[in-house]
């Protein structure tokens, strides 16, 4: 297990479509995923996916509890998911402010789908088929994004909601408002 180090915007890789995981259960594919666990906990990330740690694989994961890059968000189970499909239910958005640890010091609005259906695998294979809304169904789609390339300032409909942390939020510590 290790922190390794996140690959930022720019990076190649993270254009790129993600390859499906073909094999579960490996002592490679539970490696990555420690791995990624590691990372993601050493960062405060809410998720984080197999491509920002340098594996084009379809395989992401993601937690929210108390944690300090998103003080005001709902808790958010942890979860190992691998070969998602998300069904959006609706035509219901909101627009809230997202970082990344691909993008460090940057938010921006995005508006998101606000309720959806996920689809996948646990590490060992074993089905995963969850109804989510609010902060869980932004978190999914974030870092679902990221398996098909898309990082989220290219969801950003106005430039003018985009910036950096302390600049966009010099009295709050660099956080979002409530």
């Amino acid at each position: 297990m290790a922190v390794r180090t996140v690959l930022r915007m720019g990076h190649p890789l993270l254009l790129q479509v993600a390859a499906p995981v073909e094999a579960f259960g490996t002592a490679e594919l539970r490696q990555l995923v420690a791995d990624m666990d590691d990372t993601m906990r050493a960062l405060n990330g809410a998720g984080i996916a197999a491509p920002q740690v340098g594996e084009s694989l379809r395989a992401v994961i993601f937690e929210v509890t108390h944690n300090p890059r998103y003080p005001q968000a709902e808790s958010v189970p942890y979860t190992v998911l691998i070969n998602p499909v998300l069904d959006l239910l609706g035509d219901e958005r909101d627009e809230a402010w997202e970082g990344c640890l691909s993008v460090p010091g940057l938010r921006g609005v995005v508006a998101r789908h606000t309720n959806l259906r996920y689809r996948g695998f646990d590490l060992d294979g074993r089905p995963i088929d969850r109804t989510v809304t609010g902060f869980h169904a932004r978190v999914v789609q974030h870092e679902v994004d990221h398996l098909d390339g898309i990082l989220y300032p290219m969801r950003v409909a106005d430039m003018r909601s985009f910036g950096f942390e302390d600049e966009l939020f010099p009295d709050r510590g660099a956080l979002p408002p409530d």
